[in-house]
C-alpha cells in the first residue's frame, strides 16, 4: 500500500516513532507527523472520547486557556468582524467569548453542531482550538477553511507542536487515541507558503494565519 501524507499527499513518509499502540510517520516534504489511517479509532470511539470533555463557558480556567488564542486574535479584529468557531466541541466557549466582545459567531462541530449551512458562508476570521491534531485529512479541511475566509481574514489555530524526535517519544500529547496529526513550526510555515498565507506564532501552542 502506498502511504501518503494527509497534509500534502507526498508519498513514502518515513517511520518517525513507534509505541505499543501506534506507528507515527513523518513527511519529508511538509514535516507533518501522523498516525496511519488504519490505526485511527472509529467515529463512535472518537465521539466517546470527546464526550468525556468537561469544558464549559462557566469555567474560568478554560476561558483562560482559550485566551491564549482569543487575546492575540481579538487584537487583530476590526469592530463587527464575524467569525466561525470550527470544532466547537460539546461546550462552545470561544464563540461566546467573541460574542461578548461584539463579534457575530457561527459554530460548527461534526458531532455536536453539525449544521453544514454555516460552512457555505465566508468569514472575517475562523478559529479551531485543539482541532487540527484530530484531523484525518488536515490538508483537505484546512484548505476548505481558508477558502471560507474573506481577503485579509484570519485563521487562528491552537494545537501543541512537535519540537524534536527525542521529545516526541515522551510527549503526553501522543497518548490521546484521537490525536493523529502533529504539526511543527516548520509544517505550519510550509503550509502557509503553499496557501499564500502569512503565519505568526503568538504562543507555543497558537498559530495565526492571515489570508492576503
Amino acid at each position: 500500500m502506498m502511504r501518503r501524507c494527509p497534509l500534502c499527499t507526498s508519498p513514502e513518509p518515513a517511520l518517525y516513532h513507534q509505541d505499543h499502540r501506534r506507528d507515527y510517520y513523518q513527511c519529508a516534504t511538509c514535516a507533518l507527523v501522523f498516525v496511519p489511517f488504519e490505526q485511527h479509532v472509529s467515529p463512535a470511539e472518537e465521539k466517546a472520547e470527546y464526550d468525556q470533555h468537561q469544558n464549559s463557558p462557566h469555567d474560568t480556567g478554560y476561558r483562560r486557556f482559550l485566551g491564549r488564542l482569543f487575546d492575540p486574535m481579538r487584537a487583530k479584529l476590526s469592530a463587527g468582524a464575524s467569525g466561525l468557531d470550527f470544532g466547537s466541541g460539546p461546550g462552545p466557549t470561544l464563540s461566546l467569548m467573541f460574542e461578548e466582545t461584539g463579534h457575530a459567531m457561527a459554530i460548527y462541530d461534526i458531532y455536536y453542531a453539525p449544521d453544514e449551512e454555516v460552512l457555505h458562508r465566508t468569514y472575517d476570521f475562523i478559529t479551531a482550538t485543539e482541532v487540527v491534531e484530530h484531523l484525518a485529512a488536515p490538508g483537505e479541511v484546512l484548505s476548505q477553511l481558508v477558502a471560507k475566509l474573506k481577503p485579509g481574514g484570519y485563521l487562528g489555530l491552537m494545537t501543541k507542536r512537535v519540537t524534536s524526535q527525542e521529545a516526541f517519544g515522551r510527549w503526553h500529547y501522543i497518548n490521546d487515541p484521537t490525536h493523529v496529526s502533529f504539526f511543527s513550526d516548520a509544517t505550519f510555515r510550509w503550509w502557509a507558503s503553499e496557501q499564500g498565507l502569512a503565519v505568526e506564532f503568538p504562543g507555543n501552542d497558537t498559530v495565526i494565519l492571515t489570508k492576503h
